[in-house]
């Protein structure tokens, strides 16, 4: 099977099952929820994903290592994520 996701930067066989799973099936389908978004969708399937994921996605979509993203980005991202997370604890 051609998987579009498995070309994409930072994402490999695991990741891009997960994301499947979650109804991502292309880089449209990726750019379209953010890297956030798909993250949490992730997640909230009971995938033991680690903060790399969501790094890897916004890397895969901006086409660089997620190990380049520079610290304010990465910073940025988990702000998005507890921002969207935080009315689920309490």
């Amino acid at each position: 099977m051609n998987d579009e996701l498995q070309h994409l930067k930072n994402l490999g066989k695991t990741s891009a099952q997960w994301l499947h799973a979650v109804g991502i099936h292309s880089a449209n389908d990726l750019r379209r929820l953010g890297a956030v978004s798909a993250y949490r969708a992730v997640r909230a399937r009971g995938f033991r994903a680690s903060k790399v994921l969501l790094y890897a996605i916004e890397g895969a979509l901006l086409d660089v290592h997620w190990n380049e993203l520079p610290p304010g980005h990465k910073a940025e991202l988990n702000g998005q994520l507890d921002e969207s997370s935080h009315h689920n604890k309490s």
